[in-house]
């Protein structure tokens, strides 16, 4: 039987691009509602400190791990070993937490934090921009898994590698592992059931995000930016919007999927209340993971 572990992000208590939408708590308090809520695992956001002699006590008292986190990549127009000296600090905390990856988004050129850019202005590469791009991400993440702490690319609206066509390039043209973030690849038009099937053997990490559709075909992409998106709803959590996510984990697990399950959906909290949303996004994945076949294991 497959094992899998459940964690949330705190996106869903405070918005790191848009800090208006956030809820006004402290991180015990954004960690005792995920602990309530059921979750073992949590990834990290603005309001953690760096440092797990202060961190890990908290997380402890919450019976919560570190279960990934975000890194703001520069690669596209950087240089590698300017981002080995801007990444240090956060793997050498990743490894004390035991965490079982970076979280490595691409934000050179991505518009996903400009609340003036349309989403039609997103970044574009050739098939031969995206070859270049994907040596030197490859090459970054084989650094950093010999530092002991690996990568998963997450493939994210608004940035260079958002569509399905844009990530099978990169997977073609680079060997970096896979973070599958389901809400993200409907948004951007992609069929989630065909990335898995494409490019399972490289998912190291998943994000179980949800989508309301009706919100996303009802942006003007021309003039509406990712962040416009965001504050009207695009995003929710699993069993509170419109993907199928028994038929996702099943495809998941029948390729040999085993690992984290991260509930990311950035939302107005006050909308939202972010433990409602922990505990409906709980129950749903506790019900698709045992359809699917996976034994639920703390993290």
């Amino acid at each position: 039987m497959p094992k899998a572990r459940l964690g949330i992000a705190p996106i869903a208590w405070w918005n790191d691009d848009l800090e208006e939408l956030s809820d006004d708590v402290s991180l015990e308090e954004c960690l005792r509602q995920a602990s309530v809520a059921g979750f073992t695992g949590m990834e990290t956001g603005r309001r953690f400190p760096m440092d797990m002699a202060e961190l890990g006590p908290v997380l402890d008292r919450f019976g919560i791990s570190v279960c990934g986190g975000w890194f703001s990549g520069l690669l596209l127009d950087g240089d590698i070993e300017a981002e080995k000296d801007r990444v240090a600090a956060q793997m050498a905390f990743f490894r004390a937490a035991n965490a079982p990856c970076i979280v490595y988004g691409e934000t050179a050129r991505s518009i996903q934090g400009v609340h003036s850019a349309p989403l039609s202005t997103k970044p574009r590469l050739t098939e031969a921009e995206m070859a270049t791009y994907g040596r030197k991400v490859s090459d970054f993440a084989d650094w950093c898994a010999k530092e002991g702490m690996p990568l998963s690319y997450h493939h994210h609206m608004a940035a260079a590698v958002e569509t399905e066509a844009e990530l099978d390039l990169l997977m073609k043209h680079s060997s970096v592992p896979l973070l599958f973030d389901a809400g993200h690849m409907a948004f951007a038009g992609g069929d989630n059931l065909r990335v898995i099937d494409n490019h399972h053997a490289r998912i190291t990490h998943v994000h179980t995000k949800d989508v309301r559709e009706r919100v996303i075909a009802s942006l003007d992409r021309g003039k509406e930016s990712f962040l416009d998106a965001v504050i009207k709803g695009a995003f929710t959590v699993p069993g509170d919007g419109d993907l199928d996510f028994k038929t996702i984990v099943k495809a998941l697990a029948g390729k040999g999927y085993e690992g984290w399950f991260v509930v990311e959906a950035e939302q107005d909290p006050k909308a939202n209340p972010p433990l409602e949303m922990a505990r409906k996004g709980h129950a749903e994945l506790l019900r698709v993971m045992a359809a699917a076949g996976y034994e639920v294991v703390s993290g």
